[in-house]
């Protein structure tokens, strides 16, 4: 989340509390260790992130703060199965469609039965994707049809799971829009809120913190959709009592830097004094767990679950082991920023994977952008390691700044030498965001997204490199630059290497750089091995060829010492290089900006 700016469960069956369908205990269960063996044969991930509101659009207009008439919209029927066939030959295994649920826009929809949303508690005219507001529902821009949005979303991952690729979306847990009210859930299902003693700032069994006798004010200075009109915009928000903003800001009056077009949920723990309250089991809990499981009945294979470490790690560990009772292969993800929970996280909340952002992506970007120290990686890695196999990397998603952004590195080949390292370096998954293959700037003042090197989550608009790839729903990349299909030609051998390759989802890593002496400062080394294999994987960060680069390796079984061989760059579509293996010691020359991925043995 930016903080600034089908599984056979019939419908009717949800409205049955859900430890009496799956004959399990409400009380939280007892937590246990995932490093299990059966996480060592897994295949690597491969992620592909798209902002599905903006991956299929082709209008170019781009006017900001435009509406949806201006700018347009993709559609989920525009992830067509030619589109879906592409992402699955570029390597891709999971796709993440994000903003799929349905959450507060500035669009009027009460044609359909759908309430108008508050401008002066949404942000941008397309809203954002993380103020969810029905959590049984799909976003109705995304639908060619509105009245059929659902079954529209039900096909498109019939088509996703008929091309080989699995489904994820968003699983938003901390918070929802102010204007949360659900018109879609299932018979029986009853709305946050709707059974909360309002008296009281705290009650476990509330799904939201109260401020009694406080009523709710829009941020000072906050002008909804800048110079722009809207019927409902008249800088009020009725809500009384106050609910607590989203980030946890126990304020009638949150501040314009503040979450405040959402409300924080109550899972039990007291905001004012950090208490837990876990007995009897918090109401938020029992129906946050029957929406996973409403939407694991809609063919969805995983959830990234946003800002996951706000939520207490004791739900999750309730949580994920009943959904998985339903779908042992389900997939959950957590957007977490502490490492010192990344642990807690794993073994107690029972996630699969974990956002490495604080410690390798920050690593890398610095690195590219000339403020970081090669050398600084093997302690990284070294910190990880209990860890390790459990962490998703990634150079971009809709959080971070593009990397062809002046805010970054400028240049989409100047962070190569970073995307070969985060795709190789870990057993755990490797994510891309849509238009990354091909250099998306994320350029433009899209409105509430303002030009801030991101491709706005906040607004309508049309991705214009991504735009060449789309090539008018063709997905063929003909309006490409012979530099952008270069580019994606690099990024579909790679992660078509790592999803192939067992090395990469099973082996074990190796620093290099401790063997090194009279070592470039801006090159970086390592193994992959199994029992079988291995594999040298080196990145130059640097501006400049680097010729005869001396790497000292380990003792290996490479057969005679003192042969010259030749050895395959898996990255360089499969040209030889003479490697001298005196002395265990190789002799490579690397271009600028450049990875090279060669099997030893």
């Amino acid at each position: 989340m930016i903080k600034n700016n089908s599984m056979g469960w019939k419908a009717l069956l949800l409205s049955i509390p859900f430890y009496l369908m799956a004959g399990c205990s409400p009380a939280p269960q007892e937590s246990k260790p995932l490093m299990t063996e059966e996480s060592t044969t897994k295949d690597k991930m491969v992620v592909y992130q798209m902002m599905t509101r903006l991956f299929g659009n082709q209008k170019t207009a781009n006017v900001p703060w435009g509406t949806l008439e201006e700018n347009g919209v993709g559609k989920f029927a525009d992830i067509n199965s030619k589109a879906l066939t592409e992402l699955k030959a570029l390597g891709i295994t999971h796709v993440w469609y994000t903003g799929a649920i349905e959450h507060a826009v500035l669009t009027d929809y009460t044609a359909f039965g759908i309430p108008l949303d508050d401008a002066d508690v949404v942000k941008g005219r397309a809203g954002s994707p993380y103020a969810i507001k029905d959590y049984y529902d799909v976003n109705p821009d995304l639908a060619t049809e509105v009245p059929n949005r659902m079954a529209e979303f039900e096909a498109l991952v019939k088509r996703t799971h008929d091309v080989g690729l699995k489904v994820l979306i968003d699983f938003v847990p901390n918070h929802v829009s102010r204007g949360y009210s659900s018109d879609a859930k299932p018979a029986g299902v009853e709305d946050f809120g709707a059974g909360d003693n309002t008296d009281v700032f705290f009650d476990n069994q509330n799904n939201f913190y109260y401020l009694p006798g406080e009523a709710f004010q829009v941020p000072e200075g906050y002008q909804s959709l800048g110079e722009h009109n809207f019927p409902t915009k008249d800088g009020k928000f009725t809500e009384m009592p106050a609910k607590v903003t989203g980030n946890d800001k126990v304020s009638a009056s949150p501040d314009i830097n503040d979450w405040f077009e959402t409300v924080k949920l109550n899972y039990g723990v007291n905001l004012r004094t950090g208490e837990k309250a876990f007995e009897p089991v918090p109401d938020t809990w029992v129906k946050m767990r029957d929406i996973l499981s409403y939407w694991l009945s809609k063919g969805v294979d995983g959830f990234r679950c946003d800002m996951a470490e706000m939520v207490p790690a004791e739900f999750w560990g309730w949580a994920i082991p009943q959904i998985k009772e339903q779908n042992p292969a389900v997939v959950f993800i957590a957007e977490i920023y502490n490492p010192a929970a990344y642990g807690t996280y794993i073994d107690t909340a029972r996630f699969d994977y974990l956002y490495d952002k604080v410690q390798l992506y920050d690593t890398l970007r610095h690195i590219v952008e000339g403020h970081g120290e090669v050398a600084n990686i093997p302690g990284v890695m070294e910190a990880l390691k209990p860890v390790d196999d459990h962490m998703l990397r990634f150079l971009e998603n809709h959080d971070e700044q593009r990397i062809a952004s002046p805010d970054f590195a400028g240049d989409p080949m100047k962070a190569w030498p970073a995307m070969v390292l985060s795709a190789t370096i870990g057993n755990g998954p490797v994510m891309i965001y849509f238009g990354q293959e091909v250099g998306e700037p994320g350029a433009g003042e899209e409105g509430f997204g303002a030009e801030d090197g991101r491709t706005t989550i906040f607004d309508y608009w049309g991705v214009p490199e991504h735009q060449k790839w789309l090539n008018g729903g063709a997905f063929d990349g003909g309006l490409l630059s012979g530099e952008q299909k270069a580019l994606r030609k690099h990024y579909q051998t790679l992660l078509n290497l790592v999803n192939q390759s067992p090395v990469f989802a099973q082996g074990s890593y190796r620093d290099l750089l401790a063997l090194q002496q009279d070592f470039p400062d801006d090159v970086y080394a390592f193994l992959r091995e199994t029992e079988s294999e291995a594999w040298l994987v080196v990145a130059n960060f640097g501006a400049e060829r680097k010729e005869a680069v001396k790497i000292q390796l380990p003792e290996m079984p490479f057969g005679e010492k003192g042969n010259s061989e030749l050895f395959v760059d898996r990255l360089a579509f499969g040209v030889q290089r003479p490697l001298d293996l005196t002395d265990n010691r190789i002799l490579i020359s690397i271009d600028a900006y450049k990875g090279l991925i060669i099997q030893l043995r």
